[in-house]
């Protein structure tokens, strides 16, 4: 039993399975049983849980993204601003999106890679630098469906059909489209990891740099994709964000790099990097999830919330210096 339970997998379930039993005992008079819960669940941790798809990946190979969330919040601008005021195709708003994403995530991994920047460091100058650009782009205000003339009046512009679908609920409005855009990104992450020879790398990478190096892995090829992809991450994320409050917010993500994070470490993925994947991602994000929903239903004061999740955090490194 002892050495099962060192198992990432087994921990990681186990975690899900406490904080699930706990929700069934603080029920909130029933409400905890109806499907509406575990769907709205699922919805309000997707965006959460994309960005800690591409921070898995990150954390893989070795490093940490700090700058996710400030991503976020411009990638949202970009996608309310391409969209509501200058009408650009979906396709286009989206590609542009994307491409600002992956822009922003190559160059953390440039200084990370190639100038040989500490992580923490590049990532917490791109995050400061990243919000920035997004109150710059935005002026400071939300880009919303308003739109103020020269003359100083207001106009309305139609939300587009793509902030609906991004919104909606499918499959019989049983499951929010938000939550199968999640499903999608874990999927890619697994494939990168799992699949491809870049994932070798990255494991590689994130247990012995050096030993990687020598063995002719292209550590830095390895981390400009880790780091690029969680720039891709955060822009998805940034679109659903967008879609779901029908406006690009220039302070929309803040904080989130660190629900994140926390998502990575209670799934089991070593901070210290080589060990982990995105299956334990996708379920520290369900364990998250139901955490939040529970204490939201039962009416529990954010600040308690704060420090409970901060608590577990702490709880589940400890057990991840336990090594199978």
């Amino acid at each position: 039993m002892k050495a099962a339970f060192q198992i990432p997998w087994v921990r990681a379930l186990l975690a899900l399975a406490l904080v699930f039993a706990i929700g069934c005992l603080c029920n909130a008079h029933g409400a905890f049983f109806h499907w509406s819960t575990h769907r709205d669940m699922l919805r309000q941790v997707s965006v959460y849980g994309i960005l800690a798809c591409g921070m898995t990946l990150v954390v893989v190979s070795g490093g940490i993204d700090l700058a996710v969330g400030s991503v976020l919040g411009l990638s949202a601008v970009i996608f309310s601003t391409a969209t509501l005021h200058h009408g650009l195709p979906a396709f286009l708003a989206v590609a542009l999106t994307l491409g600002a994403g992956a822009a922003a995530g190559l160059a953390s991994g440039t200084l990370v890679s190639r100038l040989r920047v500490q992580p923490f460091i590049a990532t917490l100058a791109l995050m400061v630098f990243a919000r920035g650009l997004a109150k710059a782009l935005s002026g400071g205000q939300k880009i919303s469906r308003v739109i103020q003339q020269p003359d100083g009046s207001f106009s309305y512009v139609d939300l587009p059909t793509v902030f609906a679908r991004l919104d909606a609920r499918v499959l019989g409005g049983n499951v929010a489209a938000v939550s199968l855009v999640f499903l999608a990104c874990v999927l890619v992450s697994w494939v990168v990891l799992s699949r491809l020879r870049y994932g070798r790398y990255l494991y590689a990478t994130g247990g012995n740099e050096d030993a990687a190096r020598l063995s002719g892995v292209p550590v830095v090829r390895a981390k400009l994709l880790a780091y690029g992809l969680c720039g891709v991450f955060a822009a998805v994320a940034g679109i659903c964000q967008a879609a779901q409050e029908e406006q690009g917010d220039p302070e929309a993500g803040t904080g989130y790099e660190l629900t994140a994070i926390a998502i990575v470490v209670i799934g089991g993925t070593s901070l210290a990097g080589g060990r982990g994947g995105v299956g334990l991602t996708l379920i520290g994000a369900i364990t998250i999830g139901y955490l939040e929903k529970i204490l939201s239903i039962n009416a529990v004061p954010e600040a308690s919330r704060l420090m409970l999740t901060g608590a577990i955090i702490v709880a589940a490194v400890l057990l991840q210096r336990r090594k199978p």
